[in-house]
C-alpha cells in the first residue's frame, strides 16, 4: 500500500490552518504545518512534501517570495506549490500564475471539495 500524500500547509491564520489540516487528515492525507514562509521553506527542505499549500499574505516573507526560494533550491524545486489565498481578482490570479504557482485555491476553502482538490494537485505534479 502506498503512503498517502504529505501536504505542507503554510498559513499564518490559526483557524484557517487548523481547518485545512483537519480536512486533509480526515481525508487520509498526512500534513505538516508552518505559520511563516521561513518555517515552511525549512520544512519543505527537510521533509520534501508531495505538495505545498502556500498562503500569499504571510508575516515577513510573503508567499510569492517563498515560492521563489523553493524554486531556487534543487531539493524543493520540483514540489508543486499551490497558492491558497483570499485574493481572487483576475489580476491576482494572473500574478500568481506569472510567479510560477502550480495552481490556485480560494479561501475560505470549500469543506466538501478541499481535500479532493489538494489530492488532485499532489498527484499531477509540477505543471511547468
Amino acid at each position: 500500500m502506498t503512503e498517502s500524500p504529505l501536504v505542507l500547509i503554510v498559513e499564518d491564520n490559526d483557524k484557517n490552518l487548523k481547518l485545512a489540516r483537519d480536512l486533509l487528515q480526515f481525508a487520509g492525507l498526512r500534513t505538516l504545518e508552518a505559520m511563516t514562509a521561513e518555517d515552511g521553506i525549512a520544512l519543505a527542505q527537510r521533509d520534501r512534501p508531495n505538495i505545498v499549500l502556500m498562503d500569499i499574505q504571510l508575516p515577513g516573507m510573503d508567499g510569492i517570495a517563498a515560492l521563489r526560494k523553493l524554486r531556487e533550491d534543487e531539493r524543493t524545486a520540483a514540489i508543486p506549490v499551490v497558492a491558497l489565498t483570499a485574493s481572487v481578482m483576475k489580476s491576482d490570479r494572473e500574478r500568481f500564475d506569472a510567479a510560477g504557482f502550480d495552481g490556485f485555491m480560494q479561501k475560505p476553502v470549500d469543506v466538501r471539495t478541499f481535500a479532493s482538490e489538494v489530492r488532485r494537485f499532489s498527484t499531477q505534479g509540477r505543471v511547468r
